[in-house]
Parts: C-alpha cells; sequence; structure tokens
C-alpha cells in the first residue's frame, strides 16, 4: 500500500486535507506522520515514503518556504498533484473552561497571522505561545487548564477540547495549497508531455544583467503560455541572487510548453522542471 507522509501529530490541517484526498480519492494510502515539512520531503528523497502531502502557500500568509526551498535543492522530486484546501480556525479550551479566564493561547505561527484581528480584539493581553503544528498546539492545551488553542476541530476532539469560538480566521477566503510530491529518479525520461493542470519550474537566472528577469516572461508571453504564479526565493549563494519558481497552465499545448521551458533554460544558469500536475478543489 502506498504511504503518505503528513506534517503531525494527528489533527493539523494537513491531516485533514489528506484524509479528504483518500476519501474522495481512488486510491488507497496509509498515512505517516512526521514531525515536520523537512522530514516529510527528506523521507521522500530517501524513499522511506512513497509521497509527501505538504503546504506549498497559504491565501492570506504567502508561501511556506521550507517546502520551495527544499524542492528548489532537490533532483529527486517531482509533483503529482495540487490540493486547494479550505483552512477553518476553531477557539477550543478544554470542557467549561471560561473564555475570559484564558490566560495563554498556543497555536503554530500561520494561524495566529490568519487570526490577528480576532486576537486584537478579544485577546489583546492574553501570551501567544508558538506551537509546532496546530495539533501540538491542542495536546498542549489539553494539559493546560488556563489555556486555548487555535486549531482544526478534529485536533481539539482528539485532545477532549471544546468548541469555544468558530471560523476565527479575518478572512474567509482562507485557502491553503497543498503540493503531492514524490520521487522521481535523476535518470528518468525528460519530461516532453504535460498531461494536467499545471506545470512547476524552478530556475536561477543571471540577475546581474539587466531585464534579465523580462527576458525570460517574455518566452512564455509569445507563446501564450500564461503564468499563474511567480515566487522567488534567495539562491544562497552571494547577496543578491535568487531562484525563481514559475505555475505555468498547460492550455497552451505540449509544443508551446517545451520551446517556452526549453527557451528559458538557454537563458538560466540552471532550470529544474517539476512536471505537469491536476489541481483538486477540496
Amino acid at each position: 500500500m502506498k504511504t503518505l507522509g503528513i506534517l503531525g501529530p494527528k489533527g493539523t490541517h494537513s491531516e485533514e486535507a489528506a484524509l479528504w484526498l483518500k476519501k474522495h480519492s481512488q486510491e488507497d494510502f496509509k498515512l505517516e506522520i512526521c514531525a515536520d515539512i523537512f522530514d516529510v520531503l527528506t523521507a521522500v528523497k530517501e524513499r522511506r515514503l512513497d509521497a509527501g502531502l505538504v503546504p506549498v502557500e497559504n491565501s492570506l500568509e504567502g508561501s511556506i518556504n521550507i517546502t520551495l526551498d527544499t524542492l528548489a535543492r532537490s533532483d529527486t522530486l517531482t509533483i503529482s498533484r495540487e490540493l486547494i484546501w479550505q483552512v477553518k480556525n476553531f477557539l477550543m479550551t478544554r470542557p467549561l473552561v471560561d473564555v475570559k479566564a484564558v490566560k495563554k493561547i498556543y497555536s503554530h505561527a500561520q494561524p495566529f497571522a490568519q487570526c490577528r484581528k480576532f486576537l486584537h480584539k478579544n485577546f489583546p493581553d492574553v501570551e501567544i505561545v508558538a506551537a509546532t503544528s496546530t495539533a501540538r498546539a491542542a495536546e498542549l492545551v489539553a494539559v493546560d487548564e488556563h489555556s486555548a488553542a487555535i486549531c482544526t476541530e478534529r485536533a481539539g476532539k482528539l485532545n477532549g477540547l471544546t468548541i469555544a469560538a468558530k471560523d476565527i480566521q479575518d478572512n474567509p477566503n482562507n485557502f491553503t495549497r497543498f503540493f503531492e510530491v514524490a520521487y522521481r529518479p535523476r535518470d528518468a525520461a525528460p519530461i516532453e508531455t504535460f498531461d494536467g493542470d499545471k506545470v512547476l519550474i524552478i530556475c536561477q537566472i543571471d540577475g546581474s544583467r539587466a531585464g534579465s528577469l523580462c527576458s525570460v516572461l517574455e518566452e512564455f508571453a509569445k507563446r501564450n503560455v500564461n503564468m499563474t504564479r511567480i515566487e522567488s526565493r534567495p539562491a544562497r549563494t552571494i547577496l543578491g541572487a535568487y531562484i525563481f519558481f514559475f505555475e505555468l497552465e498547460t492550455d497552451a499545448g505540449d509544443v508551446a510548453l517545451k520551446d517556452a521551458i526549453q527557451a528559458v533554460y538557454d537563458k538560466s544558469i540552471w532550470l529544474k522542471n517539476l512536471g505537469a500536475f491536476p489541481v483538486i478543489q477540496a
């Protein structure tokens, strides 16, 4: 049976998304809990897991840098599919706890950022304590009476917590994109076809040349290849050197995509093509 790694412990948004995928997809797989996102991706690279479901971007707070950086620095990872997951945050406490008596609120950094207005309005003087995940926050609250967690409903219930407030995110349009990442051998055949909704390529261009990024973008535009996302990350070589992530729609067809990617490759210091993948809206 296929093994799929996720960020743990049980009750994270990653687990909820994976359980939804398992229920609605035609394949069966076993979930494997990992300590953090890097551990998930490392286990896939080392072939201890068949795949991993990891967050790559939140609509309110932006990119998940560890996911992008690991994809950029690996030559054996590819993307099987993307899942768009609506994030709902709950404030949860131990049973019978008066929220006015709460002295600490535990959560991951992302939910804290997603719920700033709620926290400022309702808990301006409460101590905010970062946890490694929302599920871990629920575990901490289960043994700390005068505290609350911002977590998933499942995480709270797994730890005997009750709902104090639901849907507390500042913006209802709160979505996280997940990539299912799999292993691809270094000697695999070059990608010639693009069966899917989007393609991800990663490259480093010479930023010292004026207009170098514009020149790359023109290769997509003149072939009618639509770019849905561009992201840059430090190359970690010298100050001012950057890696670029381009997500492209596949509507232009195989020939246009292949020619565009080859043209960008010719203008890059290096380029990685992670292939095409379907996009699933949960």
